[in-house]
């Protein structure tokens, strides 16, 4: 039986990022994420709204506190869902316990992740993520398809998606290769859909 939060892993990646964001450069950062995000969807950031996200920067870190409980339990207990729905049509026997093991299991690797992004913050003074594919390409437009595209896949997230895949496998009794191949799939989807919503509202 897995229990939620109750890991090291969870308890330390829940506070790295308010530690972070509790200093003036995590606070500046997270105003960048903030301006950059309305920038994308075509929201001007004049001086008035910039002072307002300075001072709800001030909030930081309950801000990367709920952060992490979106992406670590909360994400957790929506895809162990959305997998046990999907494994009960082709295996009867699968139990929802079984499926939120291999969920909470794989989001080790979306832990370490989060651990590897929390001094990158504050050593770059940038919540952009340097683990994206977009980050290999530089010099790609921010504004553009593409950007936003590679931008939204993280190495972390496939690798989460090839290791859930792993774990599916086993209690559907399917490929390996072929599970991971399906939710990498679904994870790239995501991701275009995620770029083409703010390319549409820019």
């Amino acid at each position: 039986q897995a229990h939620l939060g109750s890991d090291p892993a969870s308890l330390v990646t829940a506070a790295a990022g308010p530690a972070v964001f509790a200093t003036d450069v995590g606070q500046l950062a997270l105003v960048d994420q903030w301006e950059r995000t309305a920038l994308a969807f075509g929201q001007a950031v004049d001086d008035s709204r910039y002072a307002d996200l300075l001072s709800w920067s001030r909030l930081g870190p309950a801000v990367a506190a709920g952060n992490a409980l979106l992406a670590g339990p909360g994400l957790a207990l929506v895809v162990s869902l959305l997998v046990f729905v999907w494994l009960r049509v082709r295996v009867r026997t699968v139990s929802y316990s079984q499926v939120l093991a291999v969920v909470v299991h794989a989001g080790v690797v979306l832990a370490v992740g989060r651990l590897v992004a929390a001094p990158l913050v504050y050593a770059r003074e940038t919540t952009a993520s340097a683990t994206t594919v977009g980050a290999w390409f530089p010099s790609l437009d921010e504004a553009s398809p593409v950007a936003r595209f590679l931008g939204a896949i993280d190495l972390f997230g496939l690798w989460w998606a090839v290791v859930l895949g792993m774990g599916v496998a086993v209690l559907s009794g399917r490929r390996a290769r072929t599970c991971a191949v399906w939710i990498v799939s679904v994870y790239v989807g995501l991701a275009l859909v995620a770029a083409a919503v703010m390319a549409s509202a820019a």
